[in-house]
């Protein structure tokens, strides 16, 4: 009995210590911040990336910085879907600092996490992942942080971790890119993210 009330105090704990929220309220950019001329609007309740007239980088960033966090949400790539998460980064103009988690067309690595502006690729998906991404329909992605330890799935499969110093010193924002180039439409939405309490 002293065990099975141990375990339900470790549960109940661990519940309270993880607190849940939505980070995107279906309506407007509330808590966001647009950085370059590319498109960022809300349309019948998902958030729509798509390029500009520039074609030109673009980013939407979280107001709030986040550190160690499970976040989920779901994209569906429409053109080309190049694109990405960026985890505890800053956005000056359009150049940004942090790490990417990759969102783009099948074969070109999603789930795979690169530093903009530093060491590139830090670590691709294994080939026989690329085919986890869904063409012309809804994807699931989640990427846990803790410390210097990235973790990142995509409709259920892990593609992959990484453990590295400078992500574990990083601090920022969560952002969402839109590639240089043009041509580029993604649609995002349950955009959800649950902190340490």
């Amino acid at each position: 009995m002293k065990l099975i009330n141990t375990l339900i105090f470790l549960f109940v704990s661990i519940v309270v210590l993880a607190q849940e929220q939505s980070l995107f309220n279906g309506k407007d950019l509330s808590g966001w911040t647009i950085y370059g001329t590319e498109k960022w609007y809300v349309e019948d309740g998902l958030l729509v990336s798509e390029s500009g007239p520039d074609a030109q980088y673009g980013y939407l960033a979280t107001d709030e910085h986040y550190k160690d966090f499970v976040l989920t949400l779901e994209f569906f790539q429409e053109a080309d879907g190049n694109s990405g998460v960026f985890i505890r980064s800053t956005v000056d103009g359009t150049k940004v600092s942090g790490w990417q988690v990759e969102v783009a067309p099948k074969g070109k690595h999603t789930g795979g996490v690169y530093e903009s502006y530093g060491r590139g690729w830090l670590i691709k998906p294994s080939p026989e992942k690329e085919k986890v991404l869904k063409e012309g329909d809804w994807n699931k992605m989640k990427i846990q942080l803790s410390g210097d330890k990235l973790t990142s799935w995509l409709n259920g499969v892990e593609m992959v971790t990484i453990e590295d110093d400078k992500i574990g010193e990083g601090d920022g924002s969560i952002a969402l890119q839109i590639h240089a180039g043009g041509g580029i439409k993604v649609k995002w939405r349950n955009i959800k993210i649950t902190t340490p309490e």
